[in-house]
């Protein structure tokens, strides 16, 4: 890799790395395996980073990639998530009220994978329908029924515990 494109990827990973770990934790729910996920995804990148024909739709790439990488090591590890006892970093986005926030990351980390990746790609990371169906390699229809069927595991695990959090 010549030095422009060193550099250039540096700056990728300076500028992203924190968005990359971030979906990589609202994915799996573990501050430590969402490390590993945005590990693997820079080192994947890395390798194709020389070939990107368009560098601007690398922060594209680089999150189907991570999504992919997640699936992946889901496939192949089989076990049951165990939710972490670790607060996420606050961030800007998402819900301005903690403990709703504490209480849609529960739920989250409690909705199936494939649901769980819809619902991260189309809400926290604010992807079309035909973006999210590009990095879980699905159709449309399957991103649509996806989400809402994630949806709706999170309205039966919230119940109304969150119009009770509002009311408080």
């Amino acid at each position: 890799m010549s030095p422009e494109q060193e550099q250039s990827f540096d700056e990728f990973v300076a500028a992203r790395y924190a968005a990359l770990r971030r979906t990589g934790y609202l994915l799996c729910g573990d501050w430590h395996l969402a490390e590993d996920l945005a590990q693997t995804t820079l080192v994947k990148l890395y390798a194709r980073w020389n070939r990107l024909r368009d560098p601007e739709c690398a922060a594209g790439y680089a999150r189907t990639t991570l999504v992919r990488s997640y699936i992946d090591t889901r496939r192949l590890r089989r076990s049951h998530e165990v939710p972490s006892p670790e607060l996420p970093e606050p961030t800007a986005t998402g819900p301005a009220d903690p403990e709703r926030r504490l209480a849609l990351l529960a739920a989250l980390a409690q909705v199936s994978p494939a649901y769980r990746a819809a619902l991260v790609l189309r809400f926290w990371e604010d992807q079309s329908i035909e973006a999210t169906a590009a990095a879980l390699r699905q159709s449309p229809g399957t991103v649509k029924s996806n989400t809402s069927r994630g949806l709706a595991q999170l309205r039966v695990i919230l119940g109304d515990s969150l119009l009770e959090i509002a009311a408080s």
